[in-house]
């Protein structure tokens, strides 16, 4: 059975990440706490890259502000 909150917290990054939204980006993140707890160890790892992501976004979001 496949981990319904990690999908829906892939979709949400993916969202994220091309609208570069603040809003996006904060559910983005609320989506990976939440899948993080129930994910396998391998689920967890993809979690955690995606959250680089978000994280590289924001960071290239402040530095051109």
């Amino acid at each position: 059975m496949a981990n319904e909150l990690f999908q829906e917290a892939r979709k949400a990054v993916d969202i994220a990440l091309q609208s570069g939204q603040e809003d996006a980006v904060s559910k983005a993140k609320n989506a990976l706490t939440s899948a993080f707890a129930n994910s396998s160890t391998a689920e967890q790892q993809q979690l955690q890259e995606l959250q680089k992501q978000l994280e590289d976004l924001t960071e290239t979001d402040r530095s051109l502000s």
